[in-house]
Parts: structure tokens; sequence; C-alpha cells
């Protein structure tokens, strides 16, 4: 009878390992499931690391090209600067002989009315240009008959020449500031 216990205890045993057995591998399996998942986070998370370091890298980079043109912005308006005292300092008055054919190249590039309020707006530059031909030629205008009454007539050619060698090198001005900025923007 002791042998019918004992295979009755084994038998249970048997069964409980069994059991154990069964849910040991569940556990298992679930375990692995988990293992897979933690490996495909880690692998996006270092994709993401990847990512990260390249927006850096073009950060960085895009930081050194804004301070670069930040320089040259800075050494850009140096020279306006520096172009605008060259201007200021200009000799004011200049030959009626030399103002001549500045004065013609004007009044060729543009009639010598102003323009009216309905033509299409010109730029700055343009207007400026304008009114200095318009103003040039009725100075011009008043000039003959000065010239003609007093011997102080050259004082209207020499501010005739004076003022269209400023508009001029106002104009030279301009263009040298918008080549400058087109070149600083260029690049």
């Amino acid at each position: 009878m002791t042998g019918m216990i004992l295979d009755g205890v084994l038998m249970l045993l048997l069964v409980a390992a069994l059991g154990y057995g069964v849910r040991l591998e569940r556990k298992l399996t679930a375990l692995r499931e988990g293992q897979q998942a933690f490996a495909s986070a880690v692998t996006e998370l270092n994709t993401a690391a990847g990512r990260a370091e390249t927006a850096l890298a073009s950060l960085r980079a895009s930081g050194q090209e804004t301070d670069l043109l930040h320089d040259r912005i800075v050494k850009a308006r140096e020279v306006k600067a520096q172009l605008e005292a060259l201007i200021a300092r200009a000799p004011v008055s200049a030959p009626a002989a030399a103002a001549e054919p500045v004065l013609r190249e004007i009044a060729a590039a543009r009639p010598a009315a102003p323009p009216t309020a309905a033509a299409a707006p010109a730029p700055e530059d343009d207007e400026r240009a304008v009114r200095m031909a318009a103003l040039a030629e009725r100075i011009q205008g008043l000039a003959a008959p000065a010239r003609a009454r007093a011997p102080g007539g050259s004082n209207v050619a020499a501010i005739l020449g004076a003022m269209t060698a400023n508009q001029s090198a106002k104009q030279s001005l301009n263009r040298a500031r918008r080549s400058l900025d087109e070149d600083l923007f260029a690049a």
C-alpha cells in the first residue's frame, strides 16, 4: 500500500509540475513579446536620436551662416557711412561745363515736365532726377537773361553746376548701395 500512496503522491507532484510548466510557458511568452517591443522601441529611439543630431548640426551651420551674414551687413553699413561721408565732403561747386553733359543725360532720360498724379509712381531716385532736371531747366531759363543784364550771371551757372553734380553724386551713391545690397544678399 505504501507503493500506491507513493505513486499517487508522485502523480500529484507531476500534475502540479505540469501546471506550473504551463504557467511558466505563458509568462515566458509574455516576456519575449515585451522584449521584442522593447527592442523596437530602442531602435526607434536610436533613429530619433540620429535625426536630432542631424538637425542640431544643420542648426549650428545655419547659426554660423547667420553670423557671417551679420558681419557682412555690419561691414556694408560701415562702407555706406564712409560713402555718405565722402559725398558730404565732395566739393559743392563744380564747373558748369562739367554739369552740362549730366544735365543733358538727365533731360534725355526723362521728360522735362514732372510726372502727373495720374502717372505710375516712379522710384524715389527717378522722381528726384525729374525734379532736378525741371529745376535745372528753369534755372537755365533764368540764367540767360541774367548773364545779359549783369556780370553776376555766372552765379546761376555755378549753382546749377553744384546742384547737378550733387544730384549725380546721390544717384551714383544709390546705384552703389543697390549693387552692394545685391552683392550681400546674393551670397
